[in-house]
């Protein structure tokens, strides 16, 4: 039986996580765990309570023996103070960092411990600093520029996509946030006044009622959540049998309100994965973005909407990374512990993003500097830099033929892992941008045989013979992989480098239902003596 001495409340047990730990535990974590059945939930007339034998029994793995237990598994080489441990994840997912989802990216704080000029305990050489260019020829969504932007130090991004440069572009971009701010607004209240189906929102609200009932009774979080984590329910047979349960009343709300559930031909990805209520709103949200005069503006809000319509596609909340098939109907969910159902609307979701987004390019407008950037939608492989960088920023070019590019810091494509048009197959589909996906490198639907990765290890080393041209004599690359096939000795010994040095880091808090332990290496390659 519980005594009252061991139950606290939500700001006592953050106190004392933090004191345990030896770093930042908030009380927002403390709810999460509550909330997702990882501790039990007391209540008191006043507050909410927990058991500090329950916290100290979940943060056991995350003291010394988690580093311990990671190291047995993936070897003794691990550097720990590469696995940022200590960060939250509003801090890996810091200002506009988080502007648009983008599978495969590294955090920035792994980008700030190379290319910060401080030096600390773990790290004794400083390898960029102020005034420097840096260059990032696989540049995905941006992370390097935007922590170089961050610390003063120039860059240059390349990415055959033309949507991750437009991503990138809504990041570094200076804004005029009156302006933003008003054209944001517009958009947000004509979407709200739009009406496709007037049946829509009253289907959706006696929906939502008896859905809420329904886990009420069935799935009381976090009760249920507990059991499970218990190992007191058998979550799959449970569920299985609510979920068919539940669906015979929504296919009645279905049926009352005559709802369509989708168009009948699908002849696009966007036809696919909506259910048409939603295809009308993206359309009419669209149509009202091409209106917009400013191109920086105009940008912001096509991010924005695309955020929004990746969080609208018809698919299980599990499978919104990897989609498996169209869910039209309500569904368990795994990731919420309750019958979930898919969205008729993007309404919302495109106000939430919207207020996100500008608050998260105002924090960064803070801490940026005055540092000149370039993104360039391209084939790194064989772009002339000096050439594309002259056309499109006269200052960063000024600086290029003072110093040339100091060195690279990039993760290319994993060899068969993500085919990274695929991912945003819904943007370009709307946006009608051109899928370059033949000129992918390392690509998923290549797989990882023999002929793929020769086929990688030559597009990898073209990529490096070819910037190496734009880069100083002393120039210093690192290189983010899982390099499982021993590839990159190779594509070092390919492009005339050497590998001076590895860095074997712990990849923690991954968002794949995966959570096995898994490590990647960065790679330092200079030029070969």
């Amino acid at each position: 039986m519980q005594t009252q001495k061991q139950l606290v409340t939500i700001k006592e047990a953050s106190r004392w996580a933090t004191d345990h730990l030896n770093r930042d535990v908030s009380e927002s974590n403390i709810s999460y765990l509550i909330q997702y059945g990882n501790v039990r939930k007391y209540n008191s007339d006043s507050s909410t309570l927990v058991n500090l034998d329950d916290l100290q029994k979940y943060y056991q793995p995350y003291h010394s023996k988690r580093e311990i237990s990671w190291k047995k598994r993936l070897g003794d080489d691990l550097n720990w103070a590469l696995s940022f441990d200590h960060l939250r994840e509003k801090d890996t997912t810091k200002h506009v960092h988080r502007l648009h989802p983008y599978k495969g990216k590294f955090i920035p704080q792994l980008v700030q411990y190379f290319i910060d000029d401080h030096t600390d305990n773990f790290k004794k050489n400083t390898y960029f600093k102020q005034g420097d260019i840096i260059l990032d020829p696989f540049s995905g969504s941006g992370t390097t520029l935007v922590q170089a932007s961050e610390m003063g130090i120039h860059s240059i991004g390349i990415d055959i996509s033309q949507f991750n440069c437009m991503i990138t572009d809504a990041k570094l971009h200076k804004y005029d946030f009156d302006s933003l701010n008003q054209e944001i607004k517009c958009v947000k209240k004509a979407l709200a006044d739009f009406e496709y189906d007037s049946n829509v929102s009253t289907f959706e609200s006696e929906l939502l009622q008896k859905m809420n009932k329904f886990n009420y009774e069935y799935f009381p979080s976090p009760d249920f959540k507990y059991q499970i984590q218990q190992g007191k329910i058998d979550e799959n047979s449970y569920s299985k049998n609510k979920e068919k349960e539940f669906l015979k009343i929504y296919n009645s709300l279905v049926k009352k309100y005559e709802i369509e559930l989708n168009h009948r031909v699908s002849e696009s990805f966007l036809d696919e994965w909506y259910i048409k209520n939603v295809r009308k709103e993206i359309n009419f949200t669209f149509d009202l973005i091409k209106q917009i005069k400013d191109i920086k503006n105009k940008k912001v809000l096509a991010v924005i909407l695309s955020r929004t319509i990746r969080s609208c596609r018809a698919t299980t909340h599990s499978d919104l990374a990897t989609l498996k098939e169209p869910q039209l109907t309500t569904y368990y969910c795994f990731k919420h512990k309750k019958i979930c159902k898919p969205l008729f609307s993007i309404k919302y979701w495109f106000e939430r993003y919207a207020n996100d987004t500008l608050k998260r390019l105002r924090d960064f407008e803070r801490l940026r500097t005055q540092a000149h950037f370039s993104v360039l939608s391209t084939d790194s492989r064989a772009v002339d830099i000096f050439t594309e960088i002259k056309k499109r920023n006269k200052k960063l070019y000024e600086q290029l033929k003072k110093q040339k590019i100091r060195g690279i810091f990039t993760s290319p494509p994993y060899v068969g892992q993500i085919d990274y048009h695929e991912q945003h197959a819904y943007a370009y589909d709307l946006f009608g941008f051109d899928r370059q996906d033949n000129l992918e490198i390392g690509p998923l639907y290549k797989g990882q045989g023999k002929e793929a990765r020769n086929s990688y290890v030559k597009g990898v080393s073209d990529v490096l013979l070819n910037c190496k041209k734009y880069l100083t004599d002393n120039f210093d690359i690192f290189l983010v992989a899982n390099d499982k096939y021993n590839l990159y000795p190779i594509i070092a010994e390919r492009s005339g480098m050497q590998i001076v040095n590895k860095f074997k880091r712990p990849v923690l808090n991954r968002t794949e239902r995966d959570r096995l332990p898994y490590s990647e290496i960065i790679f330092h390659i200079k030029n070969t003596k």
